[in-house]
């Protein structure tokens, strides 16, 4: 169905406030191996562990910012850094190994897996697959979008961004590469704990129509389970990685900053102030990753407002949300003595989710089931008060045709899909959109990995805390393991949206509204993944099914791009155009504003747009730089005829910074109208801190 011409802007609009937010397999084993029927169980010294880290960030300026689904929200600088962080864990015994990586990115579309994957097989040959690497985001809303192959998710950006995209796909292969070149022989060990004060259920009448058994395993409406895998080389710990679910999401769509957001600080803080790590000096360091779980229902706003919890300031909540993450992974860490044992071994198939047939094994009724072509339902508009504001006219709970609505589209739904999807009440039915390319994916990697007796659930969605909660179920049954050594990995390898349980989408809140494919989309992951565990366990080879197309092709972009960078008149590039006080004192903010050129120039990807730089000895050494806290970056358009600009940079001056003498260093880059690109430094007077 193609877009209706004449209307194209009104579906464009519906659809971006709508849509916000190979290893060959293993042969079987012997009779008499491990739990999970892999490799016979290894001890601790078994495994070969390595860890990598690298820059993720793109374009932080005149691009739209991906997940509030919202055109106002416009990206004009940089808080602090994306980054993705890669384990490798491979079991001596077999060979077999998986890569797991975690991304500072509101979602991992197909369109960065396949070609994460295509240049990893470059690389690697088949060491490194679709089938045994897996890659997950933190889901922050605070960085720039334009990175999908699907219509729905490049709205926001006006369509594809080329240099954002590139600097994810670099980054993230950089990063298994870093930990394929770490690889020492280590030990994993496993902890768990309990974190209340960072969520809250932010759909409650939704999780209150679940069963009494289903609620009774989260008495407070929330998922407290943290989860830590502890990495050692040797005697020495070289990193963690931290399941919690909660949303990335302390920042508003107010805010226009690039951001890991509440994950990305708890990570920060655990690396660059308590290990020392410094992102841009040679050599590896602790790499510290807080993936999500299913945290489709947990928002890390505690009053149920967007920015509110525990501060009314989304900086504040931001720093806070993530400074308990980081403290309680810490305290688990510490007491993390369970050795991780066992074999290693992953299985993946690509699953059509507008067609699965599901059976009635994996209903609330016992009746087989079907799930739909996907519907974005009208209550999707309501917004999730809580991270987000809703659209007026819109509110949670809308069931029902709404035809005023559709008579605005050139996409009518037929009558069988409307009765499949009910009581959905249909906004846009992106499954019937598929030119210039679909507007949402139907083909959809669905995977497990397993490392020791802890087995990790990769879904490519949003899961409520009840909806993973019997994926894990159904699982744990077909491994023959506890649930607990069972987690749901969202956010993970493609992204299709929200899985609620049939008793919460028909109530139809706006996470309901958001499960693409009817009322047995997660009855049908059950099936599914229950399908790939009982191939896990047996051993045994699964049909990798057919992956969906590559769309590269197809994509396009009305963003303009950077044409020429004149300075203004009587200056140059990289002069000062406010200089900061001659001395200031801790918890005071510095400001220096330097002549500069468009960010989008170059992406200073591992690099950096600016130093704070101390005086030692009578050298000047870098102190700060802008992947850290207290520093950020804006970019200020001053005019677009001429192409003039200006740089921000703020330094807000810790209560701990060594007393002393410093100043502001500005990296910046101009374009001239023969496109040539050109690097300057600016460079501030300096000032003492005391």
């Amino acid at each position: 169905m193609r877009l209706a011409r004449p209307r194209t802007r009104t579906l464009t609009l519906l659809l971006t406030a709508a849509l916000g937010v190979a290893v060959p397999p293993a042969p079987p084993v012997a009779a008499g191996t491990g739990p999970a029927g892999t490799a016979a169980t290894a001890e601790p010294s078994g495994y070969l562990v390595g860890r990598g880290i690298s820059d993720v960030t793109g374009e932080i300026a005149e691009v739209g910012m991906m997940g509030y689904s919202s055109f106002e929200q416009k990206a004009s600088g940089l808080h602090q850094r994306q980054r993705s962080r890669a384990f490798v864990v491979v079991d001596r015994a077999t060979g077999r190994r998986v890569a797991y990586v975690n991304a500072d990115l509101a979602m991992i579309f197909e369109a960065v897996r396949q070609q994460v994957i295509a240049r990893l097989k470059q690389r690697y040959g088949t060491l490194y697959t679709e089938q045994n690497v897996l890659l997950s985001a933190t889901h922050t809303h605070a960085g720039p979008g334009g990175f999908s192959h699907h219509l729905a998710y490049n709205l926001a950006s006006l369509g594809f961004q080329k240099g954002t995209y590139g600097a994810i796909v670099d980054g993230i292969v950089e990063s298994v590469a870093e930990a394929h070149d770490d690889l020492r022989p280590g030990t994993v060990t496993l902890g768990r704990g309990e974190l209340t004060d960072a969520s809250v259920n932010r759909s409650r009448a939704a999780f209150d129509r679940n069963p009494a058994q289903d609620r009774a395993a989260f008495p407070g409406g929330i998922d407290p389970a943290m989860t830590v895998l502890r990495f050692r080389q040797g005697g020495a710990d070289v990193g963690a990685i931290s399941w919690f679910a909660t949303h990335n999401t302390s920042l508003t769509n107010a805010n226009t900053l690039v951001s890991p957001d509440n994950k990305g600080y708890a990570a920060y803080r655990w690396e660059h102030d308590h290990a020392g790590v410094r992102y841009l000096d040679p050599g590896p360091g602790f790499v510290a990753a807080f993936p999500n779980t299913n945290a489709g229902d947990m928002s890390p706003n505690l009053n149920l407002r967007p920015g509110s919890g525990p501060t009314e300031d989304e900086f504040a909540n931001t720093r806070i949300i993530g400074e308990r993450q980081f403290a309680k992974a810490r305290q688990i860490y510490d007491g993390a003595t369970t050795p991780v044992t066992g074999g290693v071994d992953s299985r993946m198939r690509f699953v059509d989710m507008e067609n699965v047939a599901v059976d009635g094994r994996y209903t609330p009724d016992g009746r087989p089931g079907r799930t739909c072509t996907a519907m974005v339902g009208a209550s999707t508009l309501a917004g999730s008060t809580e991270d987000g504001p809703a659209i007026p006219g819109f509110r949670e709970g809308m069931t029902g045709p709404i035809g005023r609505i559709l008579a605005s589209l050139d996409v009518p739904p037929p009558a069988s899909l409307l009765a499949c999807q009910a009581p959905k009440a249909n906004l846009v039915p992106t499954g019937l959109i598929t030119e210039p390319v679909r507007a949402t994916p139907n083909v959809l990697p669905l995977q497990i990995l397993r490392i020791g007796q802890l087995y990790l659930v990769a879904g490519p969605a949003e899961y409520t805390i009840v909806s993973g909660l019997r994926i894990r179920r159904s699982v744990a049954a077909e491994l023959g393991v506890p649930p607990e050594n069972v987690l749901l990995q969202g956010y993970a390898n493609a992204y299709s949206q929200y899985v609620t349980t049939p008793e919460e989408y028909a109530l139809q809140q706006y996470e309901g509204g958001s499960t693409l494919y009817g009322p047995h989309t997660l009855p049908a992951h059950q099936q599914e993944f229950a399908r790939l565990a009982a191939a896990l366990r047996d051993g045994a080879p699964v049909d990798p099914g057919t992956a969906p197309p590559d769309l590269s092709g197809a994509q396009f972009t009305l963003q303009t791009g950077v044409v020429l960078d004149s300075a203004p008149p009587s200056t140059s590039f990289g002069q000062v155009l406010t200089e900061p006080a001659a001395a200031h004192r801790r918890g005071e903010t510095v400001t220096a504003e330097f002549v500069t050129g468009h960010p989008k120039n170059d992406l200073h990807r591992n690099g950096t747009y600016l130093e704070v730089q101390r005086l030692v000895d009578g050298t000047w050494r870098r102190h700060l730089d802008d992947g850290d806290w207290h520093t950020k970056f804006r970019w200020t358009r001053l005019n677009a005829v001429t192409g003039t600009s200006k740089a921000t940079v703020t330094w807000d001056v810790a209560a701990d910074t060594p007393p002393g003498t410093y100043r502001i260093v500005h990296f910046g880059d101009r374009r001239n109208l023969l496109g040539r690109v050109t690097p300057f430094t600016g460079v501030s007077r300096t000032f003492t801190v005391s």
